[in-house]
């Protein structure tokens, strides 16, 4: 009998976990997609990583020349994580820890380029964290 209660409870556990860190994630993805206001649109799914400590999460972008682009962390009152921008060749475009750690950039590119995104957390803000990168791109006038 005290081991099915022993399991009841674990098994009731591990059900309760996940809602708490899906409902975590989603809220840090509405501050995301709150950096998308009009005349922005996000393109794409969230790139979303569990980190801890220094670890580093890569994900990459295929950029195309004439659009502003935007690329966006989700962020509280301070952002906890620090996204790097580099070329292929691994030169830095741009780093939010730079400016405050900004939760998103704007930016347009000549021609065409594939970017990697570098997110990892602020270890003065956090040890342990999600890190949701959006991409997205601002509508000319006239595309609507």
């Amino acid at each position: 009998m005290k081991v099915r209660n022993i399991i009841a409870a674990l098994a009731l556990a591990a059900l309760c976990v996940p809602q708490e860190v899906n409902s975590q994630a989603e809220a840090i993805e509405n501050s995301c997609k709150a950096c998308f206001p009009h005349p922005y649109i996000i393109s794409g799914r969230p790139f979303r990583s569990i980190l801890t400590g220094d670890e580093i999460a890569e994900f990459h972008a295929t950029l195309f020349s004439g659009t502003t682009y935007r690329i966006a962390v989700g962020n509280g009152e301070k952002s906890n994580v620090i996204f790097t921008v580099y070329d292929t060749n691994h030169n830095m475009l741009f780093s939010s820890k730079d400016y405050g750690n900004a939760p998103y950039w704007d930016f347009s590119v000549d021609g065409y380029m594939d970017c990697i995104v570098e997110a990892r957390l602020d270890n003065t803000v956090a040890t342990s964290g999600f890190a949701i990168v959006m991409t997205g791109f601002k509508l000319n006038e006239g595309q609507e």
